[in-house]
């Protein structure tokens, strides 16, 4: 099976202190730390943006399910938290589905939230190949 790029980022940092400029894509952001551990709270933290992206995965694959079936989600809110104590991390995920749906209905948007491929890439872990470029 031939390799396929799922999605392509770059992230930048000069001399200021965990600010990072993130390219996605034609999309440019920042990314940096909140003020509180030194940075200056420009753009969403790292864990930030890791929420950001299993959140828009979830919604994204509940809305293409949604409308595959023809079932009147009119909204999906997915709020989380990533949480820690000591070595242990995890983190909650809410849907509030807003819609005429039923209970088995809602039963498997949250059965089709447990495998969106950001969830199973989180999950099951995906291996991390670093390499260092010429200077």
């Amino acid at each position: 099976m031939d390799e396929i790029t799922i999605a392509r980022v770059t992230a930048n940092i000069g001399t200021d202190d965990y600010k990072v400029d993130v390219r996605a894509g034609h999309h440019m952001f920042v990314s940096d730390e909140p003020e509180k551990i030194g940075g200056k709270d420009a753009g969403p933290a790292p864990f930030q943006l890791l929420l950001a992206a299993l959140g828009s995965c979830t919604a994204i694959t509940l809305r293409m399910y949604a409308r595959r079936k023809d079932w009147p989600l009119e909204s999906a809110e997915v709020a989380m938290r990533h949480l820690k104590d000591g070595d242990t991390a995890r983190i909650e995920r809410v849907l509030t589905l807003t819609g005429d749906l039923t209970e088995e209905q809602r039963a498997r948007f949250a059965d089709i939230a447990e495998r969106t491929p950001v969830t199973l890439a989180i999950k099951n872990g995906v291996p991390i190949e670093t390499t260092l470029s010429g200077s």
